[in-house]
């Protein structure tokens, strides 16, 4: 009894620390209550995030005042057509020791090695470039000069990209999308934001926000989301939704199997669950409802659709084929067999 008390302790914790970053954040930026709360989601889940939308809109506003309720170590690193992946991970350069005029090679870690990594307009760089982000993100490790090199913890990249209809940018590897925990569209701001836009940032008043945890209880986070139960049929549920995302399997839709190139990877369904975990115990439950799984699949699985040449030459957008997903797959098995 005293182990299920304990339980509801950490998971009640959990919920204050959440509302008071929800409310610190809330300080800075105006809006996009959404987007915070996904943001929050993924770095609970041990996840990296893309924040997808035109300049101007608080992404970067968003990851600089991340760092500060948490206080980790903030990086920012700026995508260019002439950055090289050196200018990410590091590299080794010549030393000359002052005292005995010896030269020898010496590491020289590059801006990865962070707790908050801002990759600001990653898709203006060279997918060269692009893929020197892979093994952090999924490792949480460089390799250079043949040598794996960790990187501290907790670890979270969140990469900033322009639409790709803009001129000079070039998509991301499907490689690098697909780990990425969710893909976060930002939208514009509404008329009552952009009023409170403007008395925050146009009458010398800059608010503040205050320290709430730090990477020891972000990591405690971490492990308590992961102790979450989930009930076999949610998670089959979670399963037969990233299975609808296969054209012409068991579970598909006539949508997916006309329009969808490829589906999602099994990181689709570890996200769903995943998020859904932390979602139940902001609910106040320490189990995960198909609510839950539902409330995910947009941000988890829409940059892990590919979709075909005639899905793109319809306008087709990865959204509506997860709409779709959603309709079509039921909760149960059972209720599957009772539909005439």
């Amino acid at each position: 009894m005293s182990k299920e008390k304990d339980v509801e302790g950490q998971c009640k914790d959990f919920r204050k620390m959440f509302e008071s970053l929800r409310s610190e954040i809330g300080k800075v930026i105006v809006g996009h209550e959404t987007i915070v709360d996904n943001v929050l989601i993924c770095l609970f889940c041990g996840g990296h995030v893309l924040l997808e939308g035109v300049p101007g809109l608080g992404k970067t506003l968003l990851v600089r005042t991340l760092s500060s309720v948490f206080s980790l170590e903030f990086r920012r690193i700026q995508f260019t057509p002439d950055l090289m992946p050196a200018d990410i991970i590091g590299t080794n350069i010549v030393m000359e020791d002052a005292a005995t005029g010896r030269r020898q090679f010496q590491y020289q870690p590059g801006p990865i090695f962070g707790q908050i990594i801002l990759a600001d307009e990653i898709n203006r760089a060279t997918p060269k470039t692009q893929s020197a982000m892979l093994e952090a993100m999924q490792e949480h490790s460089v390799t250079s000069g043949g040598e794996i090199r960790k990187l501290p913890e907790p670890f979270m990249v969140l990469e900033t990209q322009n639409p790709i209809e803009q001129e000079g940018t070039y998509p991301l590897p499907e490689a690098q999308l697909d780990r990425f925990f969710f893909k976060l569209l930002v939208p514009y701001s509404n008329r009552e934001e952009l009023r409170t836009i403007l008395d925050r940032t146009t009458t010398g008043h800059e608010p503040q926000v205050r320290y709430v945890t730090g990477a020891e209880g972000i990591i405690q986070a971490q492990d308590l989301v992961r102790h979450v139960v989930i009930a076999e049929h949610v998670q089959d549920y979670a399963i037969r939704l990233v299975l609808a995302t296969h054209p012409n399997g068991e579970f598909a839709p006539e949508i997916t199997s006309r329009f969808v190139r490829f589906g999602s990877s099994p990181r689709g369904v570890q996200a769903l669950v995943l998020a859904g975990k932390v979602r139940a115990m902001l609910d106040e439950r320490y189990h995960v409802s198909f609510s839950d799984i539902e409330d995910s699949v947009r941000p988890a699985m829409r940059h892990r659709i590919l979709l075909n040449f005639e899905g793109q030459a319809e306008g087709i957008k990865t959204d509506d084929v997860l709409e779709q997903i959603l309709e079509n797959t039921p909760k149960t098995m059972e209720q599957k067999l009772d539909v005439p």
